[in-house]
C-alpha cells in the first residue's frame, strides 16, 4: 500500500509538472482581476493595452479579436500588435471556461511571448469571466 500511495504521488507530480510546462506564463504573469478593475475604475489604463481572445469583449476598454485558436483571429492579434510598444502593459483575458480547458488563452499568451511583450499578462480568470469578473460587478463594455 505504501508503494502504491508512492507511485501515486510520482504520477500526479509528472502531470503536474507537465502542465507548468506547457503554459507559456508565469505566475508573476497573471493579473489579479481585483487589481485590473480598481485600474480601470481610477482611470489608471493610460499604459495599458487590455485585449479580449475570446468570444466577446466584456472587460471595460478591452478590444476584441476573436477567440483565437481560429488562425485567422491570431493573426488578427498579431496584427493588431505589431504597432504596439513592446514595452508596452499588455493584459489578454478569455474567460470561455477555466484555464486548464481554454482554446485561446495559450496561442494568445505564446504570441505575444514570440513577439518580445516584456510586459504581457494574462487576466487570472481561473473559473470564466462571469464568476471571476461579472459576479464582482467589475467594470464591463457596455
Amino acid at each position: 500500500m505504501k508503494y502504491l500511495f508512492i507511485m501515486l504521488c510520482l504520477v500526479c507530480s509528472f502531470f503536474s509538472q507537465a502542465q507548468q510546462k506547457q503554459d507559456p506564463w508565469k505566475d508573476s504573469q497573471l493579473m489579479d482581476p481585483a487589481l485590473l478593475a480598481s485600474r480601470i475604475v481610477q482611470n489608471k489604463v493610460k499604459d495599458l493595452v487590455i485585449i479580449s481572445v475570446g468570444p466577446e469583449a466584456i472587460v471595460k476598454g478591452s478590444v476584441d479579436i476573436g477567440p483565437t485558436h481560429e488562425p485567422e483571429n491570431l493573426e488578427k492579434l498579431r496584427n493588431y500588435l505589431k504597432d504596439i510598444p513592446q514595452d508596452k502593459e499588455v493584459v489578454i483575458y478569455c474567460g470561455c471556461c477555466p484555464f486548464v480547458k481554454c482554446p485561446n488563452i495559450h496561442p494568445a499568451f505564446a504570441l505575444l511571448m514570440e513577439m518580445g511583450f516584456t510586459k504581457a499578462k494574462l487576466l487570472n480568470l481561473p473559473k470564466n469571466i462571469k464568476t471571476d469578473w461579472l459576479d464582482k460587478d467589475y467594470p464591463t463594455n457596455d
